[in-house]
């Protein structure tokens, strides 16, 4: 599943009955927000507990971003779940590190090491392969991007 908004892509890349790995791809800013939360508020009231967001293509994210990224932690934490960063660029990690966010919001360098970060029950298979059993049948991987090193994803039958 991927939705978009102009500044702002929201993609579903690999899911399972816990956790949910949404890629966002763009500018997190003010103008984005709602888009944001809407979509990651989705993901989170069909079931998952837990949130991977690969960040690697997000190019820009404001304070008011980082209050959306807060905002989801926070909404996962009531759920005893977790939202785990992964890939985030020089630009967010000095966010992270200057609000005194970084311990809040872990980040990992990829979406494997984040997935290791979690229970083995609660990790979609990763990298994403069609048909795979983990996979949420509303999501089928369809290509890999190495220039990116991402999968798009679409919306299945």
């Amino acid at each position: 599943m991927s939705r978009q908004n102009p500044r702002l892509t929201i993609s579903t890349i690999a899911s399972c009955d816990d956790t949910s790995v949404l890629r966002a791809k763009g500018e997190l800013d003010q103008s984005c927000e709602s888009y944001f939360l809407a979509a990651v508020g989705t993901s989170i009231n069909t079931g998952h507990q837990h949130l991977v967001l690969d960040v690697t293509p997000l190019t820009f994210c404001d304070s008011r971003g980082l209050n959306c990224l807060l905002a989801t932690r926070w909404l996962l934490q009531r759920r005893d779940g977790k939202l785990l960063l992964a890939g985030a660029g020089q630009r967010l990690a000095e966010l992270l590190a200057q609000t005194g966010s970084s311990a809040l919001l872990p980040a990992y360098p990829s979406v494997s090491q984040a997935l290791a970060q979690l229970p083995e029950a609660s990790r979609p298979t990763w990298p994403p392969a069609p048909h795979s059993e983990h996979t949420n049948s509303r999501v089928q991987p369809r290509t890999y991007l190495p220039d990116e090193r991402a999968y798009e994803a679409e919306e299945g039958p």
